[in-house]
């Protein structure tokens, strides 16, 4: 027999628990980011983390944009993150493929860019940014729940931030799942999820729009020049976070050696389904509500607390969206269990040891309750979802991802790569900060709205 490839070296080293330089892991991503995963487990994580609900604020963003640009955005955003995923992917793959596999976001900063960068910038703000989304699913998961509790019982009188706890105690059962690839059955079903909730939604507006009770259609852009210039940026922040990612190389690092091609499998299999949902949401939600699309979708069907459509059709999306809202939560949270565990878990000791399993139990429990409790406090999902785009994907998803590659393989520059890579570089980081500052700006015209524990 002849001597192993190096991707069978590889296979065995990480399964062993080493990397492909020999160092030894540490537990966080020993133990939560297994690679064992096919590329179609590669596919499940990725559709969950990108077509998750806030997909439902698109016909939200068009309000801001228009027909025009907000399809011109829509499409943008749908070819650049898909051509940045890919760029991640490729600099991925070269680093395995010379005897480094990197398995985290701040790895592959690290080693790109050097120990700061990985350290101060991308590790936090990949952290801040996946946390962000936690508390955000959590929120939308508490008002599925009370929007559900109200189609049953109209006029109930139970708070939101009841149902945002009642959320939280099953998030932490989830949470216990010891590492990402564990999730991939959930994260199945999540797939078919978003595909129930999607055509729910559309049929609701179709429902509606083509119905005598449908709401006057009104697409002109409202405000003044200022406004529309700030709603602009606004909803491009919205639109970034919905295609948002932000753990690239945490999905990646689930799949088994050779990873070569895999993971440009698991995005086809995810954007088949980004454009079969996405496009059809933000174009039926639009159609029907005009500049009148409320930050979610789902919202526009309820009028003082009674449906306005069918209330099993509207009871089903709702439903839809709470489960898939459970499995997009896990997957964010994956991060954030894999730094608590490098710091509290022994890689020496097995994953089910006592001396891990204790520690795992109480510090992920302590994490879900902590992004609980804020979800409680401060239950503002428009303005949180525009904030988390524009701080932390816009720059993770968009702009990262092709200073990596031409960084990595240092393309000529006299060809087109190189260019068009530093293009959405510089494009996309400008409208980070643009965007960041608009966030931050309604958050301050909507502060004397806000209220601890408000009942929204």
């Amino acid at each position: 027999m002849g001597a192993p490839s190096r991707d069978e070296e590889e296979a065995k080293k990480m399964e062993a628990g080493g990397d492909t330089v020999g160092q030894k892991l540490d537990a966080g991503a020993l133990f939560v980011l297994q690679s064992k995963g096919s590329w179609l487990h590669c596919g499940y994580h990725l559709t969950t983390s990108i077509v998750a609900p806030p997909l439902l604020s698109l016909p939200f963003a068009f309000a801001s944009l228009g027909w025009s640009a907000g399809m011109i955005c829509l499409v943008v955003g749908a070819v650049v993150t898909f051509y940045s995923y890919n760029l991640i992917s490729r600099v991925l793959e070269h680093h395995a493929q010379q005897g480094r596999r990197q398995l985290r976001f701040r790895d592959m900063a690290t080693d790109i860019l050097g120990p700061g960068w990985g350290r101060y910038y991308i590790g936090p703000i990949q952290f801040l940014v996946c946390f962000g989304a936690v508390v955000a699913s959590t929120l939308l998961a508490g008002q599925s729940m009370k929007a559900i509790y109200l189609i049953a019982n109209p006029g109930g009188t139970i708070k939101l931030y009841v149902f945002v706890a009642i959320f939280g105690v099953f998030l932490v059962t989830l949470a216990q799942l010891p590492s990402f690839h564990s999730l991939r059955h959930v994260n199945l079903i999540s797939l078919l999820l978003c595909l129930s909730y999607s055509l729910c939604a559309v049929a609701g507006c179709i429902y509606l729009g083509s119905s005598d009770r449908a709401p006057p259609k009104d697409y002109s852009i409202r405000g003044g020049t200022s406004t529309r210039v700030y709603g602009v940026f606004n909803a491009i922040a919205v639109i970034a976070t919905t295609y948002g990612n932000g753990i690239i190389p945490e999905i990646q690092a689930t799949v088994a050696a050779p990873v070569t091609g895999k993971m440009f499998k698991g995005l086809c299999l995810c954007y088949a389904v980004v454009v079969t949902t996405f496009f059809s949401v933000a174009t039926a939600g639009y159609w029907a509500f005009g500049n009148a699309a409320q930050g979610l979708l789902l919202n526009n069907f309820m009028v003082d607390g009674r449906a306005i459509i069918p209330e099993w059709l509207l009871l089903l999306a709702e439903l839809f969206t709470l489960m898939q809202l459970s499995a997009t939560a896990t997957v964010y949270l994956q991060p954030t269990n894999e730094v608590l565990e490098g710091l509290l878990s022994d890689p020496k000791a097995g994953q089910y040891a006592a001396r891990n399993v204790v520690p795992r139990l109480l510090s992920r429990t302590a994490a879900v309750a902590f992004g609980t409790t804020i979800a409680a406090m401060i239950p503002f999902f428009g303005d949180m979802n525009a904030l988390i785009g524009a701080f932390g994907f816009l720059p993770l998803d968009f702009a990262v991802p092709a200073i990596f590659y031409n960084l990595t393989f240092k393309p000529s520059k006299k060809g087109v790569v190189f260019w068009l890579n530093t293009a959405i570089a510089i494009v996309f980081s400008a409208l980070a900060v643009i965007a960041s500052v608009t966030a931050v700006r309604q958050i301050i015209l909507d502060a004397g709205t806000y209220k601890l524990f408000a009942n929204v």
